[in-house]
């Protein structure tokens, strides 16, 4: 996870609320993370159902 860059995702809000960062650079792979809590729990997701999942995120919008 060291060579994790992460950033907001452009779904968080701006109140500070609801944060979501996501990191680039790491093969087959995605981390997710509260923007809120860096040094809490990162969720995994395969770089493969990664696609699928935002395109879910952004039917519900």
């Amino acid at each position: 996870m060291s060579a994790a860059r992460w950033r907001k995702s452009s779904y968080s809000n701006t109140d500070g609320g609801v944060c979501v960062e996501v990191a680039d650079g790491l093969d087959g792979v995605v981390p997710v993370r509260d923007s809120k809590r860096p040094t809490g729990p990162v969720i995994m997701v395969t770089a493969e159902a990664w696609g699928p999942f935002v395109d879910g995120i952004k039917r519900t919008r």
